[in-house]
């Protein structure tokens, strides 16, 4: 069985660990309001998804 002989130190370990990031939001324009959403998501300012009015925002 493999054992290391020394200890990692941070350094390596970090070092090591740089490619190990979130990635970035996807962000697409509504098509009905043209403010930004989620993709495959009911749209925060209209409410609309897919272009039937699934939410009334005016209540919330």
């Amino acid at each position: 069985m493999a054992v290391p002989k020394k200890r990692t130190s941070k350094q390596r370990k970090r070092k090591r660990r740089t490619h190990y990031k979130a990635q970035d939001v996807t962000v697409q324009a509504c098509p009905k309001c043209g403010d930004p959403k989620r993709p495959h998501r009911v749209c925060p300012n209209c409410g609309h998804y897919r272009g039937e009015a699934v939410i009334d925002v005016e209540t919330l």
